[in-house]
């Protein structure tokens, strides 16, 4: 079966055709970040009509690519949420229309669980059971995964995700959007020592997360510095990039073992833009091993948000046997708000 499958969830516009017994066939993503940085930040109004604009052409050349036509098609995927309402709708409708018209199935994807199973997409591919460290976005989540569609919720974030922290942290030091990336990359420059930054709920003896106090005390060193004669310094921003990052990457690793120890699991699956962060991976990539457990992680060309991922759940899903693959059912809703954890079994 060829599947295929749409994202518009935020600001990226993804298209992909993945067969069930083939895999990936081609993708193709357009990303809006040029058009957003001139607000510093994701302008939702803009971001739809940007998706308008980019979906059929997206969705003529993946099939160009794989050499397909639209006849070659048997079902629709999409993400239904969560995400931004209108740019759902966009890929939705775009969705549900191309399945319309050609008598197909259509169906709708969590947005999470396509990051979740992106990793499957690599090789070597991980097997179930695992624990899922899902840092996309607003979230962060400990997941324990058994199996396509059982789904154990282990810990959440409370307040500000991982990906909210590296962005918001950014801000206050003046970094260009978007800001994780660019905190990241200063941070290669800067000495991490230099400022003793808190790491929240580290101890808390659960797997849930906190990242707001974090953001706090990152405001507090830029107040504190920009009083310097010549206000924050090249250095001081890169060594307090450095800091943050550490941070973040420490609360990260240590919630991350401790799920493995306490599920008794050796695969740690990493998911979600955060987890293409060079430092996550190489912390992760030293601890694991004496703990006889392994990482798995996306292509970095799949951390974001993209079609493959949402072509390759619904191919996973319909594989498990939990796809609806109804013909001639177009009426459709989205859920900007939308819990992973009511998909578990």
């Amino acid at each position: 079966m060829i599947i295929l499958g749409f994202e518009s969830s935020c600001d990226e516009t993804g298209v992909a055709l993945v067969c069930t017994e083939r895999g990936l066939l081609a993708h193709a993503l357009h990303s809006q970040i040029a058009m957003h940085q001139a607000y510093g930040g994701v302008v939702p109004e803009l971001a739809s009509r940007d998706h308008i604009r980019r979906v059929v052409p997206l969705t003529r050349d993946v099939l160009q690519r794989a050499g397909l036509g639209p006849q070659d098609v048997d079902a629709v995927a999409y993400t239904a949420g969560p995400g931004l309402a209108g740019a759902l709708l966009v890929g939705a409708s775009v969705a549900q229309a191309f399945a319309w018209a050609r008598d197909l199935p259509a169906i709708p994807i969590h947005h999470l669980e396509g990051h979740l199973l992106s990793p499957l997409l690599a090789q070597p591919r991980p097997d179930f059971p695992f624990v899922a460290l899902l840092v996309s976005g607003g979230h962060t989540q400990l997941m324990r995964v058994d199996g396509v569609g059982r789904y154990e919720l282990l810990g959440e974030t409370l307040d500000d995700a991982a990906g909210e922290a590296f962005d918001k942290s950014a801000k206050l030091m003046g970094l260009g959007y978007p800001g994780g990336p660019a905190l990241a990359r200063l941070a290669e420059q800067g000495d991490a020592t230099r400022f003793v930054l808190p790491r929240p709920m580290l101890h808390s003896g659960d797997l849930d997360f906190s990242f707001s106090g974090l953001k706090t005390a990152v405001l507090t060193k830029v107040k504190q510095h920009s009083q310097d004669p010549g206000g924050l310094s090249d250095q001081t921003r890169a060594d307090l990039a450095a800091a943050t990052q550490a941070a973040i990457v420490d609360v990260l690793s240590a919630k991350a073992i401790k799920a493995l120890k306490q599920t008794g699991l050796k695969r740690l699956v990493v998911a979600g833009g955060v987890g293409a962060n060079t430092r996550l991976r190489d912390n992760l990539a030293r601890v694991l091993p004496g703990m006889q457990a392994e990482s798995f992680f996306p292509p970095l060309e799949f951390c974001t948000d993209n079609g493959a991922m949402i072509a390759f759940a619904a191919s996973e899903r319909v594989k498990a046997g939990l796809a609806t693959l109804e013909r001639g059912q177009h009426a459709f809703t989205v859920r900007p708000r939308w819990d992973l954890a009511e998909l578990g079994a």
